[in-house]
């Protein structure tokens, strides 16, 4: 037998995939390829085609043909023999069987056919050991990869020491527009552990430190809180120093090196922070001269047979100022008194005030807050509590895969506690590859399914005492229960578990206290079921 090529197709003929064994033009097999959907009959059961030169063997692969092209002298049975194993081949390489996905998985179906046919001969080979030997290293590959990543870390590092010299010459002229502030500065300034899983850059009042944005992080260096005194305009806070903006281009010769790796198809593995702000809605821009946040990051690991793996709440209580004339002020909160959450003051804050009366005000009553900073403003407070307690848990979810028959039906519930609401819930549970969406059965809420990722979503947009529990039944072919996990969660709310509240806001300078807002926030960073 003599197989001359072996091809994937549209039902129109175009070719998606052609793998020829014999020496042959590219416009014979187009050629070939193109006239074999006109020689299909309609109705009949045979699985070959002849004409006066070759004979078409062939299968059809849902909305597509596996084609293969051979001389009339080959042996039928052994061409249909091949043929099969073909067919099996396909699916192990290529989950979505369209031209899509053929087209992405071309190469890997290319060097498979080449591990069944040889010269157009079939070789006496399984699907696992094609498999096999399709997975074995290449050390030209390696060796190509190890040089391509050390340009790439080489790279990293050149962009890296260009970024730290931007910093340095971008410290050296604030320090040179601070003048007589420089002694405020060089007070305390330092690594100092929060006690929050990471250390957070803190500086005295005069370096700034108190951060923006969540607070969990590293905070950002704050340079007005000292510099900018009270007539001195708002905007010149943020302002960037003259002078800098063109040294941002020698990051250029990395990135051009860079771009040229990934114009010639190499795949570029950048250091992309995860983002989590799905579950955050942007908050509105502030209107009252004092706005004061709460915010609350939640991390929970549940058990899928019940029982908490790990639950970490932490919290952060921000205060945005708009006019610098309105930071000559002291904040007054409430909290409830739990034992179990740990709060930690700002090293500026007066610790003691704190503790004695829960007033936040500074070390230094004749000095003000900081006005105009971005984000949420600065971070004031922090707190965390971890806790084994499973009737606190804001979300739990069940989930019951069973296997019946060629078929797994899937129960999933939620629960939530009557004590607090949930916003913009959505549930994600991963599936196996599929070729469709699942069968939905009954479900409270809507649905997605993400064909790329192979995920099913699970949207309620409110969760209150109309709907404290749901549930979700749907139905997919035969799989693994292990399949279904882990699965995650992300919602919001307006609750937080410290139940911080601002009570009131002390004027430092006599007259009425300037008029305040408040937010709350509970958001989750990782919620999920393993």
């Amino acid at each position: 037998m003599v197989v001359l090529a072996a091809s994937i197709i549209s039902k129109s003929g175009k070719a998606l995939v052609s793998r020829q064994f014999v020496d042959m033009s590219r416009i014979r097999i187009e050629g070939y390829l193109a006239a074999f959907p006109k020689l299909v009959g309609t109705g009949k059961q045979h699985t070959y085609v002849e004409t006066e030169n070759v004979r078409y063997v062939y299968q059809p692969i849902e909305s597509l043909y596996l084609l293969l092209v051979t001389n009339k002298q080959s042996n039928i049975l052994e061409d249909l023999e091949t043929l099969r194993l073909l067919s099996k081949l396909v699916p192990e390489y290529c989950h979505c069987l369209d031209e899509e996905g053929i087209s992405q998985t071309a190469f890997e179906l290319i060097f498979a056919f080449d591990e069944v046919i040889s010269l157009g001969h079939k070789e006496n080979v399984t699907v696992a050991q094609v498999k096999q030997y399709g997975e074995m290293e290449s050390h030209e590959e390696k060796l190509h990869k190890l040089v391509l990543q050390s340009k790439i870390n080489e790279t990293k590092d050149v962009m890296k020491r260009k970024a730290s010299e931007i910093d340095k010459s971008k410290i050296e002229k604030n320090r040179g527009e601070k003048g007589g502030f420089m002694s405020l500065q060089s007070m305390g300034s330092g690594r100092i552990d929060t006690g929050f899983g990471s250390n957070t850059n803190l500086s005295s009042l005069g370096g700034g430190g108190f951060g923006s944005g969540s607070g969990l992080g590293p905070s950002t260096d704050l340079d007005s809180f000292s510099t900018k005194s009270k007539g001195r305009p708002a905007a010149s806070a943020t302002a960037p120093p003259k002078g800098l903006g063109m040294q941002l281009g020698k990051t250029q010769r990395a990135n051009q090196f860079l771009e040229s790796l990934k114009a010639e198809g190499e795949v570029i593995v950048e250091d992309v922070r995860p983002s989590i702000g799905q579950s955050k809605p942007a908050a509105p821009p502030p209107t009252d001269p004092v706005t004061l946040t709460v915010e609350e990051k939640i991390n929970v690991t549940l058990k899928r047979d019940g029982g908490i793996g790990n639950f970490d709440v932490q919290g952060t209580l921000s205060l945005q100022i708009l006019n610098q004339e309105d930071g000559y002020i002291q904040v007054q909160v409430e909290t409830s008194g739990n034992p179990g959450i740990l709060f930690k003051t700002h090293p500026n804050i007066n610790k003691e005030l704190f503790s004695k009366e829960n007033i936040l005000g500074l070390k230094d009553p004749n000095r003000p807050f900081p006005a105009n900073q971005s984000g949420d403003g600065v971070n004031l407070l922090k707190w965390r509590m971890q806790s084994a307690d499973e009737s606190i848990l804001p979300l739990t979810i069940n989930c019951w895969p069973s296997v019946s028959g060629n078929e797994t039906y899937v129960n999933i519930e939620y629960e939530t506690p009557a004590q607090i609401d949930l916003q913009n819930a959505v549930i994600s549970v991963p599936l196996p590859a599929l070729r469709e969406a699942p069968r939905i059965q009954q479900i409270d809420g809507e649905w997605r399914y993400d064909s790329r990722n192979a995920v099913l979503e699970w949207s309620i947009v409110l969760i209150d005492n109309s709907n404290r529990s749901g549930s979700l039944e749907f139905v997919v072919p035969a799989a693994d229960p292990d399949v279904f996990f882990p699965i995650s969660a992300r919602f919001t709310a307006s609750r937080t578990f410290s139940d911080l509240k601002v009570a009131n806001i002390l004027p430092l300078k006599g007259g009425s206290a300037p008029k305040f807002s408040q937010r709350m926030l509970l958001a989750t960073e990782n919620y999920h079921v393993v």
